[in-house]
């Protein structure tokens, strides 16, 4: 039996002006698996999450979504950004803030559809452990708290695909474990494809199942094995770049960028 691909790329190409960031790039990520996408700055890591957000058109090729076309909107993709530090004032309850993602693409809830969105925030909100900040001012919780809203946020429209951006920067280590466990755990409870852009793979190394793994226009894509090694690294980098393993943590040596920074300290 063929299971359609949660997320399927086809000669898909990306440029702006003379600068490729990827082209003829080919990518099927099944229902229930956790693709990591890593890279240096500017490698088009993002651009990547905004394509099968339907924010950025592709230049070639093709991006779906559960084998439709990808399109703003739609209610079967969730997405969680980067952890940014909500405004204390702002004039939002935790519950407010996750309900958000339920409305995005609906319009006109009526009276029944109001009562739905109740249900799916209280679930949304409980399936994170966050039922506790569901009145409390979204402002004033701790990153990592709000991080656990944005989590319940993507959540709450049952998607099939979780696009994640950066999800782990600026939290603590115990944060990262606990938003990474939670997505972790949506995906194998739900089979929600997850899509995972990160500059660290320590975090998230024992639930990853591929690397998407981008450079000035190249690519190579497989498992932590395949492409977390020298001289694969050292091919995408045209530089000689050491992939060391220590206990069960990977450090990338030669590289002068971000990326290189975050392996070796995290």
């Amino acid at each position: 039996m063929t299971t359609t691909p949660a997320v399927a790329l086809r000669g898909a190409r990306v440029a702006f002006g003379r600068r490729v960031l990827w082209e003829s790039l080919d990518l099927e990520v099944a229902p229930g698996e956790f693709l990591a996408v890593l890279g240096p700055n500017g490698s088009g890591k993002t651009t990547l999450l905004r394509v099968l957000l339907g924010l950025q058109e592709l230049d070639a090729g093709e991006a779906r979504i559960g084998g439709a076309p990808v399109r703003r909107g739609a209610g079967d993709v969730g997405y969680i950004p980067q952890q940014k530090a909500l405004a204390e004032d702002l004039p939002l309850r935790g519950a407010d803030l996750v309900g958000l993602g339920f409305d995005g693409h609906r319009y006109g809830l009526g009276l029944r559809g109001r009562a739905v969105r109740r249900r799916r925030v209280a679930e949304a909100l409980a399936a994170v452990g966050a039922s506790e900040f569901a009145g409390a001012p979204a402002g004033r919780l701790s990153g990592g708290e709000q991080q656990r809203l944005r989590v319940a946020q993507a959540l709450v429209g049952d998607p099939s695909v979780l696009l994640c951006d950066e999800p782990l920067l600026s939290l603590d280590l115990a944060h990262q474990r606990t938003v990474s466990h939670l997505i972790d755990e949506r995906r194998r409870n739900a089979a929600t494809a997850v899509v995972f852009v990160t500059h660290e793979i320590n975090p998230i190394l024992p639930l990853v199942d591929r690397i998407l793994y981008l450079v000035d226009g190249r690519f190579r894509i497989g498992t932590p094995d395949e492409v977390m090694r020298s001289e694969v690294l050292s091919e995408l980098y045209r530089t000689d770049v050491d992939v060391l393993r220590v206990q069960d943590r990977l450090v990338v040596v030669g590289v002068e960028d971000q990326h290189a920074h975050h392996e070796a300290l995290a």
